[in-house]
């Protein structure tokens, strides 16, 4: 789902002036733009660095390279040793994590305020200055390998997504997984994570999103001090990786020791990229809503609560990607139910609105529930810093946050109607199901355990 706020959200704001501009931006002669929204309601602060590279970004041989490199940032610079970045923050009362996704990179601090310029310092360290020891690489690199074990190969339902990804794109790097290819793990080195840092961790590649009780003159001048000295470097080109068009329905099956059977259906659609042209994907994002935004969504109602058809059922739609778009609808059959009749179910909730559109009352509401989940998620400092860094990192200006929600609540019921019918179409839709196998008596304990 796309993050956004309404207008009255900004009410909370010191004053009417700090509202008109806030957020407030400067670029550094580096390159690196600093992003600060000052937000006064308690005396905390969430610094955050976006690096543009993601998993879209490797190359063959060397996936998960960027998750890797993750990893390896909390591995210690000459001033800070292996581990103490993260014992410095929670010495200073804060948390502090990353993530890695197809698209970026990001590490964050929530702290008390005063830390801030500590946090600032320690980033600006480890951006330009990380040592990748041998020894600290061989140690992590089977801490990753073990996470991918964890959270991929021993769940069916991620490893039932992953496969999915692969046969749903078949040219561009969203067929790889974030975590990467088992053989590409086993077989990298530490030149490989040196290589992927030196490329893409530079400030020219990065920018920097401080939400909290601050001064935004104060910050920049904080930002100029500590990230300030590091120097820019030439990027690599970015070539286009577009993805051929579909041409027919893709379907498999993954065996794997489970529960209950799964359907995952993905159709190929739209993201956002102009938010003043484009129409489709605010239509997806209310589409995705009606039928399964809130319990009286049509999946719901229709093949959870009156055919006892599915024991869960669900969409996904993420409109904000550097990448293609998918639409999912994922869910399990009730017990003495198949997956055929699942999908089948899918399909007719689909004809249903290609067919009957969807009324007034039913798309109001689903239009209230989608912008009222968009409110809730920014109630904290560290979401409204993510909604900030998912927009940028997808090519779209944070300060259309606004423009966004109103073309959001724009949408029509036609336009719901249509995206239906011109994108949920077989040739466009990879089918994957998962088989569920017998569960092992005894399972496998664990050889090392994931930090993130």
């Amino acid at each position: 789902m796309l993050y956004l706020k309404l207008i009255p959200f900004l009410l909370f704001l010191a004053t009417p002036a700090v509202a008109l501009a806030n957020p407030f931006e400067q670029q550094l002669a580096n390159g690196l733009r600093v992003i600060v929204k000052e937000d006064h309601r308690a005396p905390t602060v969430a610094h955050m660095v976006w690096y543009r590279a993601g998993s879209m970004d490797e190359t063959n041989g060397t996936t998960g390279v960027a998750h890797l490199l993750e990893h390896m940032m909390f591995k210690g610079t000459p001033t800070t040793g292996a581990g103490e970045f993260s014992r410095l923050v929670a010495a200073a009362g804060g948390r502090d994590n990353a993530f890695t996704s197809k698209d970026y990179t990001a590490y964050f601090q929530q702290v008390p305020k005063q830390k801030l310029a500590q946090m600032m310092q320690l980033e600006a360290d480890r951006m330009r200055h990380l040592t990748l020891d041998a020894k600290e690489f061989a140690q992590e690199i089977k801490v990753v390998m073990e996470e991918r074990r964890l959270r991929t190969e021993d769940q069916p339902q991620a490893l039932l997504g992953e496969q999915m990804g692969a046969m749903a794109f078949q040219a561009h790097p969203y067929r790889v997984p974030v975590i990467g290819w088992m053989n590409d793990l086993e077989s990298m080195t530490v030149q490989d994570a040196r290589n992927w840092y030196e490329r893409w961790y530079v400030p020219n590649n990065a920018f920097v999103v401080i939400v909290g009780d601050v001064d935004h003159r104060a910050v920049f001048k904080l930002a100029e001090k500590y990230y300030g000295p590091l120097k820019p470097r030439a990027l690599p080109a970015r070539k286009p990786q577009d993805e051929p068009g579909q041409s027919g329905m893709r379907r498999l099956t993954v065996k794997a020791p489970a529960d209950l059977p799964v359907v995952l259906m993905a159709y190929k659609v739209p993201v956002l990229r102009d938010v003043e042209k484009d129409v489709d994907p605010y239509a997806l994002e209310m589409l995705a809503s009606v039928l399964d935004g809130h319990e009286a969504a049509r999946f719901s109602k229709s093949l959870i609560r009156e055919q006892r058809l599915a024991v869960s059922a669900g969409v996904g739609y993420d409109a904000t990607a550097r990448g293609p778009g998918l639409f999912y609808l994922q869910g399990s059959p009730s017990e003495g139910r198949t997956r055929a009749e699942l999908e089948a179910g899918f399909r007719a909730e689909i004809t249903r609105i290609v067919k009957d559109g969807v009324d007034a009352d039913e798309l109001a509401r689903a239009r209230a529930q989608l912008v009222a989940s968009q409110i809730y998620k920014l109630d904290s400092m560290f979401a409204q810093a993510m909604e900030i860094g998912q927009l940028e990192t997808a090519g779209i200006s944070y300060r259309q946050d606004k423009r966004i929600i109103e073309k959001l609540q724009s949408v029509s019921a036609e336009q719901v109607r249509a995206v239906a019918q011109n994108y949920l179409r077989d040739e466009q839709l990879t089918v994957a199901e998962l088989d569920p196998q017998p569960l092992p008596q005894t399972p496998r304990v664990p050889s090392a355990t994931p930090r993130h």
